[in-house]
């Protein structure tokens, strides 16, 4: 269900129009001429074999726009990379797959640690990072957009929404980030953005006071979603972080490099549902616990560049903040669920929080034992400078292992 209120410091573009899709995809194909599109799918091989891929890419194999198709695999050996390369060649449009553990990008993966810039860590953002490398070097793209590998309830009308407003060339969008409800079997998801980023956020601001940063992060209705689309101009610059903090990193890349008239958001679906992960309360290396960490200190090192002083004593006030302001937060989706008719465990939500506000402080000592840390990947362009082929190798390398 859609409304056209316009909150926060950048543009919403609402689904006000349920039968848009033809019409978009007919706009679409004629900007296709002057601004050509490409779709990155970073995957993993075990998504080849789950309930959702397979109907992506019958949905995919229809958009009549698409100039090249970039599959970042991981987690591959030969004998599924063979199969990869045959599950995907249903696609009619060109596409290239990136056997991320195939011999020639592991070799080149070897030189580039070689200069200190490799990715230091296996995970999406290593995968995106390569597929957005390919991406400047194929030059077939001047937009690029990508969306998860596990999404259940696909069509191609989200990736048609997600597209325009970086595509059309009457608008003045470089990047555009698309949102929508989590919900599924009747019952409200997204734990990690509804429980841990925007109480998170609206703490911070309570405590630090107002901040063009947090403002603009706060805008975003679903700051956590996987899917947003750019101008290429912009993935030569960016640093892409390498962990569970790659949605938040993307959108602080954005604020530093982009004005905000330049930044969007578009509703992208009705109702979204993909692959859950565990709340993994007794490992903080794994699930939802990891990646509350990761988010947190993504959050905590961009305030530090922006000026503000961190030690134990903020982070105790933000923990003990944040945890009174999510309570609360869990209480206004409680009441939202009863008024729907949907299923609410307040019990295991509340849970949630606590576990959250105890990694709200690990992330904090995290980030005071090692505040020169950086997950960032360099940026395309400062690899470039300091291999002055390596796209031409990389290219190569995709091309040969695509032969």
């Amino acid at each position: 269900m859609s409304d056209f209120f316009q909150n926060g410091t950048i543009t919403t573009l609402h689904k006000l129009n349920k039968d848009r899709v033809t019409d978009m995809e007919a706009e679409l194909q004629s900007f296709a001429e002057q601004r050509p599109m490409g779709l990155v799918l970073p995957s993993l091989f075990s998504e080849l074999e789950g309930p959702a891929l397979e109907s992506i890419i019958k949905e995919i194999s229809q958009v009549p726009y698409l100039n090249e198709i970039i599959i970042g695999l991981d987690n591959a050996n030969a004998n599924e990379f063979a199969y990869a390369r045959e599950f995907f060649s249903a696609l009619p449009q060109r596409h290239r797959i990136l056997w991320n553990e195939g011999p020639r990008l592991r070799k080149l993966n070897v030189q580039l640690i070689e200069k200190g810039i490799a990715p230091k860590e296996l995970g999406k953002g290593r995968n995106v990072w390569y597929c957005y490398g390919y991406a400047i070097a194929s030059g077939r793209s001047e937009a690029i957009a990508i969306h998860d590998c596990d999404i259940l309830t696909y069509n191609r009308g989200m990736l048609a929404s997600l597209f325009y407003p970086v595509a059309n060339p009457a608008f003045n969008f470089e990047f555009c980030k698309g949102y929508y409800y989590r919900m599924a079997d009747a019952k409200i998801n997204g734990r990690v953005c509804r429980l841990l980023v925007t109480p998170l956020l609206r703490t911070l601001k309570k405590i630090l006071g107002p901040m063009d940063y947090l403002d603009y992060l706060d805008s975003f209705r679903y700051a956590l979603s996987g899917e947003f689309a750019t101008r290429m101009d912009t993935i030569k610059e960016i640093r892409i972080p390498s962990d569970w903090g790659l949605e938040i990193g993307v959108l602080s890349e954005m604020y530093r490099n982009q004005s905000r008239k330049h930044i969007c958001q578009v509703e992208i679906a009705d109702a979204y549902d993909h692959k859950h992960q565990e709340l993994s309360p007794e490992y903080v290396d794994a699930g939802l616990s990891k990646m509350s960490i990761d988010i947190a200190k993504s959050i905590f090192r961009k305030l530090a560049t922006e000026g503000v002083v961190l030690s134990k004593e903020v982070f105790r006030t933000v923990k003990a903040t944040y945890y009174r302001e999510a309570l609360d937060t869990v209480e206004a989706y409680y009441n939202d669920a009863c008024f729907n008719g949907l299923t609410f465990d307040r019990h295991q939500e509340e849970k949630t929080v606590e576990l959250f506000s105890q990694n709200i402080i690990r992330a904090g000592d995290t980030f005071l034992e090692r505040p020169s840390e950086t997950p960032f990947i360099p940026s395309w362009n400062r690899v470039v400078s300091a291999i002055p082929d390596i796209l031409d190798r990389l290219q190569d390398a995709v091309e040969e292992d695509n032969a």
